[in-house]
């Protein structure tokens, strides 16, 4: 309780973790029953902590309520409302990957001598290095937790309102550097001074505040896709296999294809835009409309599922759990609603 009131004390919104562990506390019965998304729960509002970060919270007398029920559960920090970029730096005993992953969108040429490159304390050392700067790892005047496992994080706080994305060392897609992950808007942090089963998250050095960004690295982020794109992009056509599927189903040729256009593409624009910009909101009434056309018997149901999945993924990678119950709740509502595509829902 002393952790989560200390970080909410700081503006930092805090939530359960399950005892012993870095992942969040489990949710209430009623909402592992029933699938449905965090903006449609009413949990929250009952002072109840399900959901991970969505549920995160300054409320000192919420926290004061769970922790007091619960003095077992570890604390973690909901990065997006607390204008939080952490640097994630894991050091887990792998094989790189190959050379165009480790430093993304920076070439390494064959004839350099990768020999003892074994983690993400390397790859940020020489992302740095080539940048000319100090390596966060080594930034006293920031706050730094040494992670159980061996990681590091370094804990950073945004200039500005530009939203950061998160990001897994690990992705084709964004990524800082191999075995560096980024925690900002849609992802958490384990707060310093939180017990798991494999040890505790302890700071490092005197510095318990988070220094600002630097400029660099916020280049760095940008330069690999941590920013949203300031342009909402032009409807996507739709996959060769939807379209087959739609055929399978009984027609409906181009105007269902259209609307699938329509459908699929406010979901994918949330990939261009900030965290939080009714991603659940539109990705919900996607699967909505899809879920009336699988009653109409115009697509199947599960192509419906992989179609939403795929293109909700796209836009918000990391977030499958949350996607899924998303899908999974506007189907199970648009089933229940026939949509016709020449006369809409009856």
């Amino acid at each position: 309780m002393a952790t989560a009131s200390w970080c909410a004390r700081r503006g930092w919104p805090v939530h359960p973790l399950a005892p012993g562990r870095k992942t969040p506390a489990a949710n209430c019965a009623s909402c592992r029953a029933t699938r449905h998304s965090p903006t449609q729960c009413p949990c929250l509002a009952a002072d109840r902590w399900c959901h991970g970060f969505h549920a995160a919270t300054l409320d000192q007398r919420r926290i004061s309520q769970w922790w007091g029920s619960r003095p077992d559960f570890g604390v973690a920090v909901a990065c997006g409302p607390a204008s939080l970029v952490v640097i994630d730096i894991d050091a887990h005993q792998t094989q790189p990957p190959s050379r165009d992953r480790i430093l993304p969108g920076i070439p390494i040429a064959d004839h350099v001598d990768l020999t003892g490159l074994a983690n993400g304390f390397h790859t940020l050392a020489v992302l740095a290095a080539l940048r000319g700067q100090p390596c966060p790892a080594d930034d006293q005047a920031t706050l730094r937790v040494r992670t159980p496992s061996g990681g590091l994080h370094v804990w950073y706080r945004a200039s500005d309102n530009r939203r950061w994305q998160c990001s897994s060392g690990s992705s084709s897609s964004r990524a800082l550097a191999w075995q560096v992950d980024v925690r900002a808007h849609g992802g958490y942090i384990v707060a310093p001074g939180t017990t798991t089963e494999h040890g505790t998250y302890t700071v490092l050095g005197d510095t318990r505040e988070p220094a600002l960004l630097p400029g660099w690295l916020a280049q760095e982020l940008e330069r690999t896709g941590h920013l949203p794109a300031p342009h909402i992009p032009a409807p996507r056509p739709v996959p060769p296999r939807a379209q087959q599927a739609v055929l399978a189903a009984g027609g409906g040729g181009d105007r269902i294809q259209r609307l699938l256009t329509a459908v699929l593409a406010p979901v994918h624009a949330c990939g261009e835009v900030s965290e939080g910009a009714g991603f659940s909101d539109t990705l919900n009434r996607a699967a909505y409309t899809l879920g009336g056309l699988v009653a109409a018997g115009r697509l199947p149901e599960g192509e419906a599922a992989r179609l939403l999945t795929h293109t909700a993924i796209a836009a918000r990678p990391g977030q499958e759990r949350r996607i899924e119950l998303i899908i999974s709740s506007g189907l199970a509502a648009g089933l229940k609603h026939p949509l016709h595509p020449h006369g809409g829902r009856p």
